[in-house]
Protein backbone atom coordinates (compact mmCIF):
# COMPACT_ATOMS: atom_id res chain seq x y z
CA UNK A 1 0.00 0.00 0.00
CA UNK A 2 1.48 3.14 -0.91
CA UNK A 3 0.81 6.04 1.81
CA UNK A 4 1.20 9.91 0.27
CA UNK A 5 2.71 11.75 2.39
CA UNK A 6 1.17 14.10 4.59
CA UNK A 7 0.55 17.74 3.35
CA UNK A 8 0.88 20.69 5.42
CA UNK A 9 -1.56 23.38 6.14
CA UNK A 10 -0.38 25.68 3.62
CA UNK A 11 -0.17 23.14 0.69
CA UNK A 12 -3.87 21.98 1.98
CA UNK A 13 -5.17 25.50 1.70
CA UNK A 14 -2.88 26.77 -1.07
CA UNK A 15 -2.34 24.14 -3.32
CA UNK A 16 -3.21 24.05 -6.45
CA UNK A 17 -3.52 22.05 -9.87
CA UNK A 18 -1.80 23.92 -12.67
CA UNK A 19 -4.63 24.19 -14.93
CA UNK A 20 -4.85 27.22 -16.86
CA UNK A 21 -8.62 26.97 -17.54
CA UNK A 22 -9.53 27.30 -14.21
CA UNK A 23 -9.27 30.95 -14.62
CA UNK A 24 -12.65 30.45 -16.72
CA UNK A 25 -14.28 29.19 -13.76
CA UNK A 26 -13.25 31.45 -10.90
CA UNK A 27 -14.32 34.50 -13.15
CA UNK A 28 -17.82 32.66 -13.21
CA UNK A 29 -18.01 31.70 -9.98
CA UNK A 30 -16.25 35.26 -8.75
CA UNK A 31 -18.12 37.89 -10.68
CA UNK A 32 -21.45 36.25 -10.52
CA UNK A 33 -20.98 36.14 -6.31
CA UNK A 34 -19.19 39.74 -6.59
CA UNK A 35 -22.32 41.43 -8.25
CA UNK A 36 -25.23 39.47 -6.50
CA UNK A 37 -23.22 40.91 -3.30
CA UNK A 38 -23.55 44.57 -4.72
CA UNK A 39 -26.65 44.01 -5.81
CA UNK A 40 -27.88 43.34 -2.38
CA UNK A 41 -26.93 46.86 -1.28
CA UNK A 42 -27.84 48.64 -4.63
CA UNK A 43 -31.45 46.98 -4.87
CA UNK A 44 -32.50 46.20 -0.73
CA UNK A 45 -36.33 45.89 -1.32
CA UNK A 46 -35.67 43.52 -4.20
CA UNK A 47 -32.96 41.32 -3.83
CA UNK A 48 -31.41 42.26 -0.58
CA UNK A 49 -33.66 42.87 2.54
CA UNK A 50 -37.20 42.67 0.69
CA UNK A 51 -36.04 38.98 -0.93
CA UNK A 52 -34.71 37.46 2.85
CA UNK A 53 -38.32 38.70 4.28
CA UNK A 54 -40.25 37.37 1.68
CA UNK A 55 -38.66 33.97 1.89
CA UNK A 56 -39.01 34.34 5.71
CA UNK A 57 -36.05 34.84 7.68
CA UNK A 58 -36.37 36.37 10.76
CA UNK A 59 -34.31 39.57 10.75
CA UNK A 60 -34.19 39.96 7.45
CA UNK A 61 -31.82 43.20 6.89
CA UNK A 62 -29.07 41.39 9.20
CA UNK A 63 -28.89 38.40 6.91
CA UNK A 64 -29.15 40.18 3.52
CA UNK A 65 -26.39 42.22 4.37
CA UNK A 66 -24.38 39.84 6.17
CA UNK A 67 -24.90 37.42 3.04
CA UNK A 68 -24.32 40.39 0.83
CA UNK A 69 -20.86 41.06 2.53
CA UNK A 70 -19.89 37.55 1.92
CA UNK A 71 -20.61 37.54 -1.90
CA UNK A 72 -18.63 40.48 -2.40
CA UNK A 73 -15.47 39.60 -0.20
CA UNK A 74 -15.98 35.59 -1.65
CA UNK A 75 -16.24 36.55 -5.11
CA UNK A 76 -12.91 39.11 -4.71
CA UNK A 77 -11.14 36.54 -3.81
CA UNK A 78 -12.24 33.50 -5.88
CA UNK A 79 -11.41 35.96 -8.61
CA UNK A 80 -8.34 36.62 -7.67
CA UNK A 81 -7.22 33.27 -6.58
CA UNK A 82 -6.56 34.40 -2.66
CA UNK A 83 -7.14 31.32 -0.31
CA UNK A 84 -9.66 30.00 -2.95
CA UNK A 85 -10.31 26.75 -1.42
CA UNK A 86 -11.29 28.81 1.75
CA UNK A 87 -13.41 31.40 -0.17
CA UNK A 88 -15.15 28.83 -1.44
CA UNK A 89 -16.79 27.48 1.79
CA UNK A 90 -19.32 30.83 2.46
CA UNK A 91 -20.56 30.56 -1.03
CA UNK A 92 -21.17 26.72 -1.02
CA UNK A 93 -23.45 27.19 1.93
CA UNK A 94 -24.78 30.08 1.01
CA UNK A 95 -26.13 27.73 -2.15
CA UNK A 96 -27.16 25.21 0.22
CA UNK A 97 -29.33 27.64 2.03
CA UNK A 98 -30.79 29.16 -1.20
CA UNK A 99 -31.59 25.45 -1.94
CA UNK A 100 -33.41 24.83 1.01
CA UNK A 101 -34.95 28.07 1.36
CA UNK A 102 -35.94 28.59 -2.55
CA UNK A 103 -35.60 25.73 -4.69
CA UNK A 104 -37.02 22.94 -2.30
CA UNK A 105 -40.35 24.82 -1.84
CA UNK A 106 -40.77 24.64 -5.49
CA UNK A 107 -39.72 20.90 -5.59
CA UNK A 108 -42.76 20.44 -2.94
CA UNK A 109 -45.57 22.71 -4.73
CA UNK A 110 -45.17 22.02 -7.92
CA UNK A 111 -42.57 18.98 -8.84
CA UNK A 112 -39.41 18.16 -9.93
CA UNK A 113 -39.02 20.27 -13.59
CA UNK A 114 -40.13 23.36 -12.54
CA UNK A 115 -37.58 22.68 -9.43
CA UNK A 116 -35.23 21.93 -11.89
CA UNK A 117 -35.90 25.10 -14.14
CA UNK A 118 -35.12 27.50 -11.05
CA UNK A 119 -32.03 25.34 -9.69
CA UNK A 120 -30.14 24.66 -12.39
CA UNK A 121 -27.98 28.07 -12.36
CA UNK A 122 -27.57 27.28 -8.55
CA UNK A 123 -26.85 23.45 -9.91
CA UNK A 124 -24.37 24.84 -12.13
CA UNK A 125 -22.63 27.27 -9.58
CA UNK A 126 -23.09 24.86 -7.04
CA UNK A 127 -20.46 22.33 -8.87
CA UNK A 128 -18.32 24.69 -9.88
CA UNK A 129 -17.93 25.73 -6.50
CA UNK A 130 -17.28 22.46 -5.61
CA UNK A 131 -14.46 22.18 -8.41
CA UNK A 132 -12.84 25.17 -6.89
CA UNK A 133 -12.60 23.61 -3.18
CA UNK A 134 -11.62 20.05 -4.28
CA UNK A 135 -8.86 21.38 -7.18
CA UNK A 136 -8.01 24.59 -6.05
CA UNK A 137 -7.31 28.26 -8.04
CA UNK A 138 -4.93 26.73 -10.82
CA UNK A 139 -2.07 28.25 -12.35
CA UNK A 140 -3.17 31.58 -12.85
CA UNK A 141 -3.68 32.89 -9.13
CA UNK A 142 -2.23 33.94 -5.98
CA UNK A 143 -2.53 30.60 -4.72
CA UNK A 144 -0.44 29.32 -7.10
CA UNK A 145 2.16 32.07 -6.49
CA UNK A 146 2.14 31.94 -3.08
CA UNK A 147 2.53 27.80 -3.36
CA UNK A 148 5.47 28.04 -5.63
CA UNK A 149 8.43 26.85 -3.61
CA UNK A 150 10.85 29.51 -2.92
CA UNK A 151 14.21 29.70 -5.53
CA UNK A 152 17.26 28.86 -4.09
Amino acid sequence: MIMEPKKDLKSRVLGTTNVKGTILIRLVVGLIFFTEGIQKYLFPELLGTGRFMKIGFSDPSFWAYFTGTFEIICGAFIILGLLTRLASIPPFIIMMVAFVTTKWPILMEKGIWPMMHEYRVDFAMTLLLLYLMIYGAGKWSVDSEISKAPKA
